[in-house]
């Protein structure tokens, strides 16, 4: 075994593969770059290097700094997680070189995966079904749309070295391929540095099964069963499960030497995933093959009871796999919900800001692969996941249920999540009942709003504010934020007058009583609320008309952050008098940014007439691009900002004018 491992990653599965190698005895080394420098991972190594500024490719990406780091530390292997370099060709050759041992496949099979027209071309004649489409080399966008042409529409345009959904755009009609081409190559040049495409025949409804892998370098291969992964958001997999309640026994078996096959073909070493498309008729095409530990893995691993981080070290050693097809017996059933930082709502856009608050139940059938603790920040320089959350129970059912236990009782609070969004997943009969397919966000949840806000988590935070400021104000603390706060409260005989803002509605309160015993009026309810105690991870334990209400409440400023019977919810602290910010834009034409990121493309000009749903400009954010669009017919008035220009959340990056006739 190796004596010592460096994780070129960061998060949640820097922390996964530090895990196993303290359980092996393995001495460990942490990266990191200045954005990362106090999160978990770099605590948690024996060592830690830092590798640059906050943007990856300054860090993460540097394969000269990751080589420099494993020589100086005395690392004798590199663990590439997923993402970064962990399917780099270039980087495992640099290993190779530098005498360390990459943790994966060989350099030309990366390449050969990596290359999505190469490795269809290559399994189709090992025997392996695809997709019918164009995988040739250098396809032209004329070569591109007469393939369109001949296995008709609709279709898929791909990245050749694309993942993640980077790079893809389904095409319903021969009038929607040019912009679909063009917007491709642009993404995929941009994230890979590659703007090669293929086409294929989109196949409508699939569902997304994949199959782990692992090969020794002793030639023998094994699967360790399947992954259901079709709930999906923008081509990115947000719950994933096993056993997939689509595949039988013997579609299993199938599926397994498939993939098998496909290993075995290009004499694959290490654990990999071959990824698959199941039509409802029970044929399934291969997709493409991920050279490295997939983000689902914790499913297989608690069906299976097999640790794959530990496994991938034993064949990266040149120990024999040790394992016969035989010897996977699942057990159970396991579900994996992706915690990420965005606004479901909002159409899934990243989210940024600090982490005040994590918390998550731990108990036997639960795990918890995450990236961050109460403290750490979310910044737009890496992807927004936060956390996996993983249940494992006797079956399907049993599942559900212990992870829609786990989304209700986990807590982040500071920056915006998808955990109402996921609990919508777990709630919905489709689900449920197995009936899941690619498209099952945009058939079943294209419109979905969290639910209205709880009357108990209001009656918390008003609750949870006047205990703060009668502590702060009997502790006679000068810096209070209560006694800044001023003109917002009145404390008249009718009690304090508090306002609050939810998602645009004002809620208007009234708070009487002290030492733990309050009433809370709101409109014609009033709710009386003794607070029980307070937990030493910042549980505030109340009895709210009777019923106990554990709720989670913080302050940032104005903004309050509280989560109450699964639900969580950022209001606002309204001022008596509001004033407008004077650097903010005027009018409903104004277009500011979304979030941090970056201008890709300005395609517009002051004076510029356009049309409704003419692209105007793109914003990079968090590794996904984000058109912005003239709503209606109008002129474009003023451009703030160019191509290439660094944007925070709520820049103002042009102006509009509607046209007379425009609604």
């Amino acid at each position: 075994m190796f004596r010592k491992v460096l994780v070129a990653n960061r998060g949640e599965i820097a922390r996964r593969v530090l895990r196993t190698c303290r359980d092996l005895g393995v001495a460990t080394v942490a990266v990191y770059s200045d954005a990362d420098a106090d999160e978990p991972h770099v605590h948690e190594a024996d060592e830690a290097v830092r590798l640059g500024p906050a943007p990856a490719t300054d860090s993460y990406l540097r394969i000269d700094r990751v080589i420099e780091a494993a020589q100086r530390t005395g690392a004798d292997a590199i663990h590439p997680g997923y993402g970064f370099l962990s399917e780099n060709a270039d980087f495992a050759e640099a290993c190779a070189d530098a005498g360390v041992v990459f943790i994966g496949p060989s350099p030309d099979v990366i390449r050969l995966m990596g290359d999505k027209a190469a490795a269809k071309r290559h399994l189709e004649e090992a025997g392996v079904p695809v997709v019918p489409g164009r995988h040739g080399e250098g396809l032209t966008d004329e070569d591109l749309t007469a393939a369109a042409d001949e296995i008709g529409y609709p279709v898929l345009v791909k990245a050749v070295a694309g993942g993640g959904g980077k790079g893809m755009r389904a095409v319903e009609e021969p009038g929607g391929l040019a912009d679909a081409l063009a917007g491709a190559r642009r993404e995929s040049r941009n994230a890979f540095g590659d703007d090669r495409l293929i086409i294929e025949k989109l196949v409508r409804g699939p569902r997304h099964v994949e199959v782990q892998v692992f090969g020794d370098t002793h030639g023998h291969v094994i699967h360790v069963l399947e992954r259901e992964c079709s709930v999906q958001r923008r081509h990115q997999k947000i719950v994933e499960e096993t056993p997939s309640p689509a595949v039988d026994a013997d579609l299993r078996q199938r599926m397994g030497a498939a993939a098998v096959r496909a290993a075995e073909a290009v004499g694959y070493v290490g654990a990999g995933t071959v990824e698959f498309l199941l039509a409802d008729s029970g044929e399934f095409y291969f997709l493409e093959m991920n050279t490295r530990l997939q983000v689902e893995h914790p499913v297989t691993e608690l069906v299976t009871g097999l640790d794959l981080v530990a496994l991938q070290l034993q064949v990266a050693a040149g120990e024999p796999l040790g394992l016969e097809q035989t010897d996977i017996r699942p057990q159970g059933h396991a579900l994996e919900a992706r915690l990420y930082a965005e606004d479901a709502a909002g159409g899934f856009l990243p989210q940024t800001g600090p982490v005040h608050r994590f918390v998550v139940p731990r108990r036997g059938d639960v795990r918890v692969d995450s990236g961050v603790e109460s403290g750490s920040e979310v910044t737009r320089f890496y992807d927004p996941m936060l956390a996996k959350l993983v249940v494992h129970a006797p079956d399907r059912d049993a599942s559900i249920e212990r992870m829609r236990w786990l989304l209700g009782h986990t807590t982040v609070l500071g920056v915006t999540t998808n955990l109402d969004f996921l609990a919508a997943v777990l709630d919905h009969d489709a689900f449920r009942s197995g009936d899941l397919t690619t498209t099952f966000v945009d058939d079943h949840l294209a419109d979905w709003e969290p639910t209205d806000t709880p009357d108990e988590l209001v009656t918390a935070v008003a609750v949870s504010l006047q205990a703060d400021e009668e502590h702060d104000v009997d502790a006679g603390d000068p810096h209070s934020p209560w006694r800044a706060l001023g003109p917002w409260r009145t404390g008249q005989v009718g009690g304090w007058q508090l306002t609050l803002e939810d998602a645009g509605d004002t809620i208007e309160l009234s708070v009487t009583g002290r030492d733990g015993r309050y009433r809370v009026a709101s409109g014609g309810t009033v709710a009386e609320a003794h607070v029980l105690r307070v937990d030493a991870d910042g549980l505030l334990h109340l009895e709210i008309d009777g019923h106990d209400v554990p709720a989670h409440v913080i302050r940032d400023g104005d903004d309050v952050w509280a989560h109450v019977a699964g639900v969580v919810r950022r209001l606002r602290v309204v001022p008596a008098t509001r004033h407008a910010d004077p650097s903010a834009l005027a009018g409903e034409t104004a277009f500011t940014s979304p979030m941090p990121g970056a201008v890709i493309t300005v395609e517009v000009a002051e004076g510029d007439e356009v049309t409704a749903g003419t692209t105007l400009m793109v914003v990079e954010a968090m590794k996904m691009e984000h058109p912005i669009k003239a709503p209606v017919d109008g002129t474009v008035t003023a451009v703030h900002v160019g191509a290439g220009d660094a944007v925070d959340g709520g820049t103002a990056l042009l102006e509009f004018a509607p046209a007379e006739d425009a609604s």
